[in-house]
C-alpha cells in the first residue's frame, strides 16, 4: 500500500476524525473485554439516558490474534500496510489485554454501557446510525476445525488469512481479492459494513464467550444491520450493560469460511429503552433478537442444529405476526411459506443462526401500534470534528 499512497478512506486513529455521538467511547485496556461478554457484575464504563448516542471505536480481532503474531503492525506490514496505517488501539490491546488462547472467544468487545431506567423485560432499541470505516483494509480467515468445510478447508497445515486492501470503484468502496495467490487484486464486491456483535449483559456473574449468539444478542452476525437499521434486545440486568465489536466491512449470508471481510469500524449507535408493556403492545413477547429495516421485520432463531435454528425462526415469525399484527397461527404460517425468505445468518460460530425477512408493506392495511421509547434526559454536547485526546469516554 506504500507510505506514500493515499487511501480510499481516512485513517481514523483514536481521537481523529469525525465524532457524530453524543458520546465517544475508545477501544482502550480499560473498556474492552477480548474473547468474552459483559454479564451482570460488570462495572459499566459509560452511562448514558435512553435516546442518547454513543460513537465507539471498534477494532477488528483480525490481525491481532496470536496465530497471526498477535502485532498488528508486523501483521499488516508483511501486507504492504505502513504503520501510521496500523490503529494504535489495535496495537495496544494485542500487547496489553489479556485473552486465553484456549479457553476465550477472539472478539474485541467494547462496553458495557449502562442505559439508565433499562429494566429487566423491557427491549433495548439500537439504532444504527453510521458506520464508518476506520482503516482501508481488512482480513478473512479459514482456521482447522472452523469453518462450513471442517476437515477439508483450509487444506494445509496453518491457519488461512486473507488480506484484502479497499479501493474505490465508480464511487464505491469494494473489497478487493486475487483470483490467484499472490495475483492482482481484479475481484471487486461493494462494502456493505455492520457490527457482528452487537448485545446486552446476561443476568449473574459469569461471562458468556464470545463465539456463540443467544438470546443477549452478541454474535449474531446478521449482514443487514446497516446503517439505518434497528436491533431490538430484550433486556436481562438493570441498565442493560449494552456492548458491540466484531466489525465487518461486508459478510454474505451463511459466512461459510469462518469470519466476514473483518475490519474496523467507528460506529454511532442510538440506545433507547422501550418499557415493556410497549414492546408487548407493539410486537407481543420479543425472547430474542429482532432486527428492524427500512423494509422488514426480521425475527430470529438460534440453535447449534441448524435445522432447530430455522424451527426457531419459523416459532418467532409466527409469534411476530400474531403479536404485531394478530394473525392466526394458521394463516400466518402460510404468509411465511409463501411470501417470507428465511435467510441463513451464519453457520459457523458454535450456534447457528436463521433469520426471517417479513416485509411490513404486506400489512399496510392492518392496524399496529409503534414502540414507544422513554425520552432522553441526557442534554447532548456539540458534536465534535476533532475529539479531545483526554479521557476515553465522554
Amino acid at each position: 500500500m506504500g507510505s506514500g499512497a493515499a487511501t480510499p478512506v481516512p485513517i481514523l486513529q483514536p481521537g481523529v476524525g469525525a465524532v457524530p455521538g453524543d458520546h465517544y467511547l475508545r477501544a482502550t485496556p480499560d473498556t474492552v473485554l477480548w474473547g468474552r461478554l459483559p454479564c451482570a457484575s460488570d462495572t459499566a464504563v459509560l452511562e448514558i439516558a435512553s435516546g442518547a448516542s454513543v460513537t465507539f471505536d471498534t477494532v477488528s480481532h483480525e490481525g491481532i490474534l496470536d496465530d497471526q503474531g498477535r502485532d498488528p503492525a508486523a501483521f499488516f506490514s508483511a501486507h504492504g500496510v505502513p504503520r501510521e496505517q496500523v490503529l494504535d488501539d489495535a496495537v495496544e490491546i494485542a500487547a496489553s489485554v489479556s485473552r486465553d488462547v484456549m479457553a476465550d472467544g477472539p472478539h474485541v468487545v467494547v462496553g458495557p454501557v449502562h442505559v439508565r431506567d433499562a429494566h429487566p423485560g423491557d427491549l433495548l432499541k439500537i439504532t444504527v446510525e453510521t458506520l464508518v470505516p476506520r482503516v482501508p483494509y481488512g482480513v478473512i480467515s479459514n482456521r482447522h476445525g472452523k469453518g462450513a468445510l471442517v476437515g477439508e478447508l483450509p487444506r494445509g497445515e496453518h491457519n488461512v488469512s486473507v488480506f484484502a486492501a479497499v479501493a474505490e470503484r465508480g464511487g464505491i468502496l469494494h473489497g478487493t481479492l486475487p483470483v490467484v495467490e499472490g495475483g492482482d487484486p481484479v475481484v471487486a464486491f461493494p462494502l456493505a459494513p455492520f457490527l457482528g456483535t452487537m448485545g446486552v449483559a446476561v443476568a449473574g456473574e459469569q461471562r458468556p464467550h464470545s463465539v456463540p449468539p443467544g438470546t443477549h444478542g452478541g454474535n449474531i452476525d446478521i449482514n443487514l444491520l446497516v446503517e439505518g437499521t434497528i436491533l431490538y434486545l430484550p433486556v436481562q440486568v438493570e441498565g442493560a450493560l449494552a456492548y458491540v465489536g466484531d466489525p465487518h466491512f461486508a459478510q454474505g449470508d451463511g459466512e461459510v469460511a469462518l469470519t466476514a471481510l473483518e475490519a474496523s469500524l467507528r460506529a454511532t449507535l442510538r440506545f433507547e429503552v422501550i418499557p415493556a408493556d410497549a414492546a408487548r403492545a407493539a410486537f407481543g413477547e420479543v425472547t430474542g433478537p429482532l432486527v428492524r429495516t427500512p423494509d422488514y421485520l426480521v425475527p430470529t432463531g438460534m440453535d447449534p442444529d441448524l435445522d432447530a435454528a430455522m424451527r426457531a425462526c419459523v416459532r418467532s415469525s409466527l409469534a411476530l405476526l400474531h403479536g404485531r399484527w394478530g394473525m392466526d397461527e394458521h394463516l400466518g404460517y402460510a404468509y411465511l411459506s409463501a411470501a417470507t425468505d428465511f435467510d441463513i445468518s451464519q453457520v459457523v460460530d458454535i450456534v447457528s443462526g436463521v433469520h426471517a425477512r417479513i416485509r411490513e408493506a404486506d400489512f399496510a392495511g392492518v392496524p399496529s401500534v409503534e414502540p414507544v421509547v422513554l425520552a432522553s434526559a441526557d442534554t447532548p454536547r456539540v458534536p465534535s470534528a476533532a475529539p479531545s485526546s483526554e479521557g476515553d469516554a465522554e
